[in-house]
């Protein structure tokens, strides 16, 4: 497997912390892992250029140093929906770019981790959106649910979408964004039994969610067959 990738049941549900832990947890296991933000919006000016703080996290998360264009190769200024902002600033998020990004990262490590930006079908441009590029890039995708009120109908409609794009979907991670949600365990059975995939873990609400520490919840098993 030469890659996976990150998506979330929404925006704000722990994907960038979550692909950090993965990162983490696969470098445990002697896997030479980087990480790979091909869009990402809200980034802040830098004596380097554009720079995403999701994308620095799983740059530091990985094996090894690699040139930020190719983890980040679309940054955009504002935070809001990519294709968005991309229009507003004469930007075409291409496919092309993102799959040379990615081929580039894949020769140097033996896994390269794709976070997504937003949901599943956030739009890139006017013909393109985040579903494409796993098929595109050839990677399962890994689903990240955040846990609250809503996420068993926004996790099974990802998931069937996911799978209606012919994209496998390797495993799922839930996520406890809202520490106060009721039959926290009964949500999680009730995945656990209709999504049709492997748990790779829980995470529960963290202070200091450094990928370390997600990484002790996450299994990275089903990932390595």
């Amino acid at each position: 497997m030469s890659g996976i990738f990150v998506t979330g049941t929404d925006t704000d549900v722990g994907k960038t912390e979550v692909a950090a832990g993965l990162l983490a947890a696969l470098k445990a296991r002697g896997v030479v892992v980087v990480g790979m933000k091909p869009v990402a919006a809200g980034c802040v000016d830098t004596d380097a250029g554009p720079r995403s703080e999701d994308a620095l996290k799983l740059g530091a998360a990985g094996s090894i140093e690699v040139d930020y264009q190719d983890i980040n190769p679309y940054a955009l200024a504002d935070p809001v929906a990519p294709h968005i902002v991309a229009g507003q600033t004469g930007v075409d998020i291409e496919l092309g770019r993102i799959e040379r990004a990615f081929a580039t990262l894949s020769e140097q490590a033996d896994m390269v981790v794709v976070e997504g930006a937003g949901g599943w079908c956030v739009p890139l441009g006017p013909s393109l959106s985040m579903s494409d590029l796993p098929g595109a890039l050839d990677i399962p995708v890994v689903l990240v649910v955040g846990l609250r009120l809503g996420c068993l109908n926004h996790s099974l409609l990802t998931a069937e979408s996911i799978r209606a794009r012919g994209v496998r979907l390797a495993g799922w991670v839930a996520n406890q964004i809202d520490p106060d949600m009721a039959a926290l365990d009964e949500n999680i059975a009730t995945l656990a039994a209709l999504l049709g995939a492997p748990s790779l873990g829980v995470v529960p609400r963290l202070d200091l969610p450094r990928p370390e520490v997600v990484a002790e919840y996450l299994d990275v098993q089903p990932l390595l067959r």
